[in-house]
């Protein structure tokens, strides 16, 4: 898919469209549920389109997109709403009529482990396993050094080792 423009307020839609799920998977990342996902999923669109900015390239909006998503997902986390509330016991149904659809891996044994991970690792997994970015892009990204990063990533394919053998022999 080509987007014509790089202006904001050229084919939003479609922008959308284009970055939706990887915008809805790393919120669910950082959040653990999809009402708060859908939550930071729509301010980091309503940034974008309110902004009104220009990028340079595709790389540099998708860039944009993720660190938004970080930001956001960062301080919904240490909101002090957030620090005061507890999770609902139960299922919840909803119906939506959302245009878009979100492919999560949730019903995942491993992704599933991934939430449980803290957030610094469970990003830096997020990021390079699932939306399949290099150390040093999720380096640049995160504005950390990529042995960080590496030492990350090893550090939580570490711990999610332990959670699986644990859950395995329990």
């Amino acid at each position: 898919m080509s987007i014509q423009s790089l202006r904001t307020d050229d084919c939003a839609e479609e922008v959308i469209s284009t970055y939706a799920n990887m915008v809805y998977r790393l919120a669910f990342a950082q959040v653990k549920n999809k009402h708060d996902a859908d939550d930071i999923f729509q301010e980091v669109f309503l940034r974008y389109i309110r902004k009104k900015r220009i990028f340079a390239s595709e790389e540099h909006r998708k860039a944009w997109f993720l660190r938004v998503t970080i930001n956001c997902g960062k301080k919904f986390c240490y909101s002090a709403w957030q620090q005061k509330t507890s999770p609902l016991i139960g299922d919840v149904i909803a119906n939506s009529e959302n245009s878009f659809t979100f492919s999560l891996p949730e019903e995942n044994e491993l992704y599933t482990l991934l939430l449980t991970l803290s957030p610094k690792y469970r990003t830096v997994l997020h990021l390079f396993y699932y939306e399949d970015f290099s150390v040093e892009q999720i380096a640049q990204l995160l504005h950390r050094r990529a042995s960080t990063i590496r030492t990350q990533l090893s550090r939580g394919r570490a711990i999610l080792k332990q959670k699986k053998e644990g859950e395995e022999n329990a």
